[in-house]
């Protein structure tokens, strides 16, 4: 690991690459990908595809084709595991096989056990969606924690479900020997169950005993866009859905009501298919962004995974995700002088879990933090809470980075992410057989002992869209899908800018 007052070089460099970034999103000159991969990188991306979908191999039941959650260092598997983590593993094998590191055979044996799995494991009757946890080995669906025996309650995740769907679709389009069984379980995952009119917005998860749901996903800059996008080209939600979740929370002139989040947003209200919309942001050096909750990579760009949000939002997304980028490269770089960055929930690298992302890009103001001793801004609300001076970056001690976090900027920074990437392989004990374990403390060098099933479909599917022209995208993005979510997409101007 290099030691702090080693990396201020490399920071100039950081810095650089922001005033570039921010400059290239003006919107009448922004385009998503600027800067190329070298030969040198696509092969060294190619090396880490094949790790990666070893320790995929690793992590799944060869009998009921499912992923663990979690694969230690030694090999030892999780026993649960969940709707994200079998779509995770369903889109890496398609990536697999267009990268070349397995045969077509290979991947309609794996796709197929997996679906044949997903066909008999238990779901809710009349909605059509899986629950969020069950055995890997068998597809039981878990009542109690594998490792504590503590009692869990089922509950139906629209995220969850979400990537579970994002990956049928995916097997549907490039599987000829699996795509009728995976369109006919898409087909039946109804995501209008968990709309909510009054709020126009799609609930957290359901009880399926009770019907009892926390509401709900506030956030436009956040995961649940997937679930959003699913639901809206099948017909199961209204396209008004799509602007019902805050872009910021509000900011109403000379009122304090909501003086509680991170600052004051600046913004522009608009109306979009009969719904107002407040088009705030945020200022962020110097630019203004549309933040997500907690300020994570994941939160703001694993849905363009998927969907060319980019390509089909000129005024919003094209805007929002390399500005996104710089600052998550700013904040590690330069405000925390950690030398790598990516910060998005992961593992403690000590043990336990927790969000990790860029305090000042989210709204709530105490919540992701980018280090374990969190460390957090706090900006102000002007006319109501007074500003306090930014912590130096000698405050921000024991700082995390997830290596999936930094893979999801390729489009939009690829030669200083693979240059972050090979930093944090070359300088911590972070990469083996099986690829990037999960997370880094970044001063003390303590490496997390597991990979994660989510991290290594993340990966997966950015360096599938790296190499082989967006394939994914292509995959889920069909003509039928773009006719219904385009036209709602590109109708926006973001605040940000």
């Amino acid at each position: 690991m290099r030691p702090r007052r080693a990396r201020r070089l490399v920071n100039v460099v950081a810095l650089a690459t922001l005033v570039a970034l921010a400059a290239a999103v003006v919107p009448a000159a922004a385009s998503a990908g600027s800067g190329k991969l070298t030969d040198a990188h696509r092969a060294t991306l190619l090396g880490y595809a094949r790790d990666t979908w070893a320790g995929f191999v690793a992590m799944t039941d060869a009998a009921s084709g499912l992923p663990a959650d979690s694969l230690r260092s030694d090999g030892v598997r999780s026993v649960q595991t969940s709707t994200t983590n079998i779509g995770a593993y369903l889109w890496s094998t398609v990536v697999a096989e267009r990268l070349g590191i397995i045969g077509h055979a290979e991947v309609a044996a794996r796709v197929t056990r997996t679906i044949s799995t997903l066909e008999t494991m238990e779901r809710h009757s009349a909605s059509g969606q899986y629950y969020n946890w069950y055995d890997h080995r068998d597809g039981t669906k878990l009542t109690v924690w594998p490792e504590s025996g503590a009692a869990m309650t089922p509950i139906l995740s629209s995220v969850d479900n979400g990537w579970l769907a994002a990956a049928l679709q995916v097997v549907s389009n490039t599987v000829p020997e699996a795509s009728a069984r995976a369109r006919a379980l898409y087909d039946s995952m109804d995501f209008g169950f968990y709309y909510r009119p009054q709020v126009n917005r799609i609930a957290f998860h359901v009880a399926p005993d009770t019907g009892e749901s926390p509401c709900c996903y506030d956030t436009i800059v956040s995961e649940s866009r997937i679930a959003s996008y699913i639901g809206i080209a099948k017909g199961e939600l209204p396209a008004k859905e799509y602007f019902g979740a805050w872009r910021t929370f509000p900011a109403f002139p000379d009122s304090c009501d909501w003086d509680w989040q991170e600052t004051r947003p600046v913004g522009v209200n608009r109306t979009y298919l009969g719904v107002n919309v407040f088009e705030g942001a945020y200022q962020y050096e110097d630019f203004k962004v549309v933040p997500g909750w907690g300020g994570s990579m994941f939160e703001a760009l694993m849905p363009s995974l998927f969907v060319p949000e980019e390509k089909w939002g000129p005024d919003s997304w094209k805007v929002n995700h390399p500005l996104t980028v710089a600052a998550q490269i700013h904040h590690g770089m330069v405000e925390a002088d950690y030398g790598y960055w990516g910060f998005s929930p992961a593992n403690i690298p000590e043990g336990g879990y927790r969000e990790f992302g860029v305090d000042a890009l989210g709204m709530n103001p105490e919540g992701y933090a980018s280090n374990l001793d969190r460390t957090y801004v706090n900006r102000g609300f002007e006319g109501c809470r007074p500003a306090v001076p930014d912590p130096p970056p000698s405050a921000y001690t024991n700082g995390v980075v997830t290596p999936h976090a930094a893979f999801l900027a390729l489009p939009w920074a690829p030669e200083v992410t693979m240059d972050n990437l090979a930093a944090i392989k070359n300088d911590f004990a972070s990469y083996d057989r099986w690829g990037f374990r999960d997370s880094i403390n970044v001063d003390s060098g303590v490496v997390s002992n597991y990979y994660l099933s989510l991290d290594q479909g993340i990966i997966m599917a950015a360096i599938g869209n790296a190499l082989a022209d967006d394939m994914l995208r292509d995959a889920f993005a069909t003509k039928e899908v773009r006719k219904v979510l385009q036209p709602i997409i590109s109708m926006e101007t973001f605040g940000a800018g």
